[in-house]
């Protein structure tokens, strides 16, 4: 659509008068200015966001090509990586779990062979080999001694024998070893089968199989405050080789701590209580440990009280509580059944006509057949 301009004259007088108001003409409010027409139609359009800029696209590099910063990139997302894991309350962030360097067991056993090998050639260069051993071997027997290039030899054969065979190790499922080097933690191995790990790191075996703790019973509370005492099973295990080995002196005593003061701050659902209370209880339970045990590596999946029982020094006073309950019970009941009984027959002795009673009579019969009932009934039992 296309727009019209039209300009305002040069000399036009400040305010319009009175006679331009009675006509009906606008007043102008901008004078001297250019004023442009706006059609109607887009007066009622919607603007849409304004939309951010285009990101740049980073050109890809060819096919077999490798950027200068590739290995720096790997390096800091795994460092990010490791400290994001290592996120844990009064834990070394240093302390987390990786995997170590091992090599397949075929390595070591090549390397024990071609030691094995490396030895016995060079006692046959020096002239020292038994000559049964070179006879068995078809190898002709030399006379001589060894000089230094075959001590050199020798050694370097033995080493490396000793390194092949030395450093053979079969992983098994569910274990893992924890490797350190002059104190300092080098990775931990979780591979099956036949492996070759460094000989001159010191291994530390650890279980992250999925275990169970059952201990003795321990001191609780319930809501009222009464003593209890209650024996858990905590389902449990380990998470963070690194930080259940070198964070913690032993890990299965800070679980143990960890349960007996989660059983101090919960409330446990007394001896008798439903299973809505029990299971309210072992959630809250579970829960707490989980929170305490997992800086220091343990994952714990439950922790179930199996038994609950007063405390001894409560147990004494809660039975004769129920005792005294039971006897109160007891005794409402045969009062209860005592006087139905004397009122049917004061009742039928009444309406037959057998006797004729005033009420100072009634009371004295009723007197009467109340004392005998509950003779009665104390020789004969409930």
């Amino acid at each position: 659509m296309t727009t019209t301009t039209s300009h305002v004259p040069e000399h036009v007088p400040e305010s319009e008068g009175p006679a331009d108001v009675a006509a009906g003409r606008p007043v102008r409010l901008i004078h001297t200015e250019s004023t442009t027409e706006i059609p109607v139609h887009l007066l009622f359009r919607e603007e849409p966001a304004s939309a951010p800029p285009p990101a740049e696209v980073e050109p890809r590099p060819a096919a077999g090509a490798r950027r200068p910063d590739a290995g720096r990139d790997d390096r800091d997302t795994r460092d990010l990586r490791v400290r994001a894991r290592a996120a844990a309350p009064g834990v070394d962030p240093a302390i987390v779990e990786r995997p170590a360097r091992v090599l397949p067991g075929i390595a070591g056993v090549i390397a024990g062979v071609c030691g094995t090998a490396g030895c016995v050639a060079t006692g046959w260069w020096a002239g020292v080999l038994p000559p049964l051993a070179a006879e068995a071997l078809g190898l002709s027997v030399r006379a001589g001694g060894p000089g230094p290039a075959q001590w050199a030899a020798f050694a370097g054969a033995g080493a490396l024998g000793l390194f092949g065979f030395g450093g053979l190790a079969r992983g098994r499922t569910g274990r893992a070893w924890v490797l350190g080097l002059f104190g300092r933690y080098r990775g931990t191995v979780r591979g099956t089968g036949l492996l070759w790990v460094n000989p001159l790191l010191l291994r530390r075996r650890v279980d992250v199989r999925l275990r169970h703790w059952r201990g003795e019973p321990l001191p609780a509370a319930d809501r009222g405050g009464v003593a209890l005492r209650v024996a858990v099973q905590v389902v449990w295990r380990v998470r963070d080789t690194a930080r259940a080995t070198l964070g913690v002196q032993d890990h299965e005593g800070y679980l143990r701590a960890c349960v007996e003061a989660a059983l101090l701050r919960v409330p446990v659902a007394a001896p008798g209580a439903g299973p809505g209370a029990v299971q309210t209880t072992q959630d809250a339970l579970t829960r707490l440990v989980a929170a305490d045990a997992g800086p220091v590596g343990v994952e714990v999946l439950a922790v179930r009280p199996l038994r609950v029982e007063y405390a001894p020094e409560v147990a004494a006073a809660m039975h004769r509580r129920r005792i005294a309950a039971l006897d109160a019970r007891h005794r409402a009941s045969v009062i209860g059944s005592v006087v139905d009984s004397v009122e049917d027959t004061v009742t039928r002795l009444t309406m037959r006509g057998l006797v004729d009673l005033d009420d100072c009579e009634r009371k004295v019969l009723v007197k009467d057949l109340t004392v005998a009932f509950c003779a009665g009934r104390g020789e004969t039992g409930p």
